[in-house]
C-alpha cells in the first residue's frame, strides 16, 4: 500500500507548530515538500527522516543576500 500524501495543516498537527513554520521551513531549510497546483503536498515518511536528520533545528537560516543593485545617475 502506498504512503497517501498529507496537507500542510496535517503536517503542522504531525509536527506540532503553527503552518507558517511549515512554509519557512519549504523555503528556508528545504522541508521535503511537492507542490501540486496551488497546494503543497507530503509524505509523511519523507518529513519525519528530514527531522531525524536535523532539518527543524536551531534558527532560521539567514536568508541569501542578494547584492544591492547599483544605483543609476549621473556621476
Amino acid at each position: 500500500m502506498t504512503e497517501p500524501w498529507s496537507s500542510v495543516d496535517e503536517v503542522a498537527k504531525h509536527l506540532g507548530v503553527a503552518q507558517d513554520s511549515i512554509y519557512r521551513w519549504i523555503e528556508a531549510r528545504d522541508l521535503p515538500a511537492h507542490k501540486s497546483g496551488r497546494l503543497w503536498r507530503f509524505k509523511l515518511s519523507e518529513v519525519d527522516e528530514w527531522v531525524r536528520d536535523g532539518g527543524a533545528e536551531g534558527g532560521e537560516k539567514p536568508a541569501t543576500k542578494k547584492p544591492p543593485k547599483a544605483k543609476r545617475g549621473l556621476s
